[in-house]
């Protein structure tokens, strides 16, 4: 692919780049970041004379913003990632479906299929009906019985289709259903969740302008009219003393690469980060506005 740009470019295939920055899956450990660039300088010695290994996630991270932040993932799985100016990092989930993905698109449809089950079985009775959704489930799967959701969830799982059940929940939600809603209220409690478990490893340097950058990554935040009554009232239990700017990214996680490349080349590459996002929703902690009264909280 790098080889495919140069040719594109012009440059010649025996003249390295100056850098060369790459945002990868699963590129999450620095030991391993460093066995990959050893490995392309071995297989490809005329590909780069520098390289900035990163996880896509930084890849979305950097695209938003030069000093760092946060980023919350809901897709098929999820992870939120904090990063200071300083180079620090804490993270909260990650750990895939056995282990966690709440607030997920997996975890929604997981959500579904088990609180049918659970209700069918008179173990945990639904407060909402589940007909609606047993009915959604049955199609996607291609069910007789229930017995035949077993293969999907063991034998012949398929972590991405049995997310894909989460977008037909969504329409659900949106005509109205409650149990499809509750569950996205569910996933907005759990994102919420992730970004307070990371507040207290927020260094200073990083909320100095105020605000908090929380790049939003992933097909649930496109339900966030789903989410965000629940998750705002999450937030709201604790005291945050910054805003939180939940922002979308418009461009490629690759601009984050490349701005990663050019920095540890110390090329001073222009960028526009403010054309890179768009503003989902700003966060602002209540209780700041009311010590803003005159010093006195409103009653």
């Amino acid at each position: 692919m790098v080889e495919r740009a140069k040719e594109e470019a012009g440059i010649p295939k025996d003249t390295p780049l100056t850098s060369l920055g790459l945002s990868l899956s699963g590129c999450e450990q620095e030991a391993t970041n460093r066995e990959l660039e050893q490995e392309l300088r071995t297989t490809f010695p005329d590909l780069a004379q520098s390289y900035a290994v990163s996880s896509d996630t930084m890849g979305s991270m950097y695209t938003a913003s030069s000093i760092g932040g946060m980023v919350l993932i809901s897709g098929t799985g999820s992870n939120c990632l904090l990063r200071n100016p300083d180079g620090s990092t804490s993270n909260c989930g990650g750990w895939g479906n056995f282990l966690g993905d709440e607030g997920s698109a997996w975890y929604i449809s997981y959500r579904a299929v088990k609180v049918v089950f659970d209700h069918m079985d008179n173990f945990e009775k639904s407060a909402a009906p589940v007909e609606k959704t047993w009915a959604l489930i049955k199609e996607h799967f291609s069910l007789e019985t229930r017995l035949d959701m077993l293969p999907h969830c063991y034998a012949k799982f398929d972590k991405p289709f049995f997310a894909n059940l989460c977008k037909k929940l969504s329409q659900n939600a949106e005509n109205g259903d409650e149990l499809a809603r509750g569950l996205f209220r569910e996933a907005g409690v759990h994102l919420a969740r992730m970004i307070l478990a990371l507040l207290p490893n927020v260094h200073q340097d990083l909320v100095k302008t105020g605000d908090l950058s929380v790049v939003c990554v992933g097909s649930v935040w496109s339900s966030w009219d789903l989410l965000q009554e629940a998750f705002i009232s999450e937030l709201s239990k604790t005291s945050i003393d910054f805003n939180l700017k939940l922002v979308r990214i418009t461009k490629s996680s690759a601009y984050g690469a490349c701005y990663l490349g050019a920095d540890s080349a110390d090329f001073d590459l222009p960028r526009n980060y403010a054309d890179n996002v768009t503003v989902l929703y700003t966060y602002t902690d209540p209780r700041k506005n009311a010590k803003a009264t005159n010093g006195v909280a409103a009653s």
